[in-house]
């Protein structure tokens, strides 16, 4: 039977596996045709289920996220208790220790033996109740109170001072903790410290160099003087005074771009660090086309005047009390007299008691009772001008005194020939009444020729300030050293090598 497969296989051109075999090959074994193709079917169909199982896994549909554990901050916080956190970042490793077989649970937390507290002075506070809000004790307060009233002024104490107190450990059954020490800082040239001593207070009073230099700041306008001055280093509050005093003699709107601003700015500085800025001292400002403008504080009102002792030059109709016109000036019935006739000036309704003042600087040349005008001041003024004022209920000056512009010189009344309380007021030019608005008073304030001197001679002494002055170091102020370590993290560092 077997031979006779083998020679039809080869009738029929060697197309079966035992024709490929050479020659001297033993006869093919039985069956090996069926287990080839048995093997290719059985492989095919494990890809088909293959394939079938992952399309019917996989769908269109989205993924599920996971749910976010709200309380995956304080979970994070307990894994970090058990951490190394880098010293770099202040080696903070959570709000508590982890839970390890040294950490036990206390009865009672125990009080710290000293506590410290930074209390602040706040705005209309007063030393004991700033006391008492860091737990002193009455008698502390009262013990600090003392100590303090001759060494200090407590209305000088700005807002934001801030007072480090040092509480010692608690006596039994007591409800204050005894004060140890309290240290702030009472002016800029002066530190106060006070320090228990056994069972008393001791203070002890540090003073603190400081340096008045004033401040020289200078620079070009450029597009905005006030942007200008800022940025060279000017404090607000003096710019702001440079310009209205600049403002009172030249226009400021007509500066150029290459003129160069000038401020002189009253400036303390203490050794330790600290800075006050005070009042514009000198306004100065040098024009690029030529000409320039130099004014200086001076005098108790804090004016500003040019080296030759003018000031700003003030003019316009000035009302001499607060009040409302109730009669203007011309032709009116009398509400007395009851007919049609002149009247010679402007009333002013105003409450008794009123201030009233000089519309312009005077001399004194009539003062007291003047018939129907009642209590009367006459002022006379530069140019042939004067002005009266009528029915005061008393008199600020005497004849022959000198006044200046804003002077009160009485008060309203309803003296004389008068219905009720207000200020007639009349201006004379040559003896001749004048509508008094459209009178318009020019003053220009000046020093006096005694004073001019002086005026010149500080003036001088203040422009020699070079620039920058007030900005170098102190002799007493500490130096850093060279190359010595800004960061903690890196003086830890030097220090663990010294060691």
């Amino acid at each position: 039977m077997v031979a006779k497969l083998q020679v039809r296989a080869a009738a029929h051109g060697g197309r079966c596996m035992g024709a490929e075999r050479g020659p001297g090959a033993g006869p093919a074994r039985p069956g090996s045709l069926l287990r080839q193709t048995s093997w290719t079917k059985g492989a095919a169909l494990l890809a088909a289920l293959g394939t079938a199982g992952w399309f019917g896994y996989m769908t269109s549909s989205p993924l599920e996220a996971a749910v976010v554990d709200g309380s995956a901050a304080s979970v994070g916080d307990e894994y970090r208790s058990h951490m190394i956190m880098p010293l770099a970042l202040g080696g903070d490793s959570g709000r508590h220790m982890g839970a390890t077989g040294r950490v036990r649970t206390l009865s009672s937390a125990p009080e710290r033996p000293v506590e410290n507290i930074v209390a602040t002075f706040r705005e209309a506070d007063s030393l004991p109740a700033l006391l008492g809000r860091a737990g002193l004790s009455s008698r502390d307060v009262a013990d600090v109170t003392a100590l303090l009233a001759p060494a200090m002024d407590e209305r000088a104490l700005s807002p934001g001072t801030a007072f480090s107190v040092t509480l010692g450990e608690r006596p039994e059954g007591a409800a204050h903790r005894p004060l140890q020490s309290l240290e702030f800082r009472a002016a800029l040239d002066l530190a106060l410290a006070i320090e228990r001593d056994g069972e008393r207070l001791v203070l002890r009073r540090q003073p603190i160099a400081v340096d008045s230099t004033p401040l020289r700041v200078r620079g070009r306008v450029g597009a905005s003087l006030y942007r200008s001055a800022r940025a060279a280093g000017a404090p607000p509050e003096a710019v702001q005074e440079y310009l209205k005093a600049l403002k009172a003699h030249i226009d400021i709107a007509a500066l150029g771009a290459n003129d160069t601003f000038d401020l002189i700015v009253a400036h303390r500085r203490a050794a330790t660090g600290e800075r006050e800025a005070g009042k514009l001292l000198y306004a100065g400002l040098q024009r690029d086309s030529g000409g320039a403008v130099e004014l200086m504080r001076w005098g108790p009102h804090g004016a500003f005047y040019n080296p030759r002792g003018l000031g700003e030059e003030r003019g316009g109709y000035v009302q001499p009390v607060v009040g409302r016109v109730s009669s203007h000036f011309g032709y009116r019935v009398h509400p007395i007299l009851r007919y049609k006739r002149m009247h010679g000036g402007i009333d002013f309704a105003a409450p008794t008691g009123t201030p009233i003042r000089a519309v312009s600087e005077g001399r004194v040349t009539g003062a007291g009772r003047m018939g129907g005008c009642g209590i009367a001041v006459v002022l006379d003024h530069p140019g042939a001008l004067s002005s009266r004022y009528c029915h005061m209920s008393r008199m600020a000056v005497r004849h022959g005194e000198r006044v200046t512009r804003g002077q009160i010189i009485g008060y309203v009344g309803s003296t004389g020939m008068s219905t009720g309380p207000h200020l007639h007021f009349e201006i004379y030019r040559g003896g001749q009444l004048i509508n008094p608005q459209q009178v318009r008073f020019t003053t220009r304030d000046a020093i006096s020729p005694a004073e001019l001197a002086r005026f010149r001679s500080q003036l001088q002494q203040l422009t020699a300030t070079p620039v920058g002055a007030a900005l170098k170091p102190l002799p007493s102020a500490p130096a850093a050293r060279e190359g010595e370590p800004l960061r903690e993290i890196d003086r830890l560092v030097e220090q663990r090598k010294t060691v």
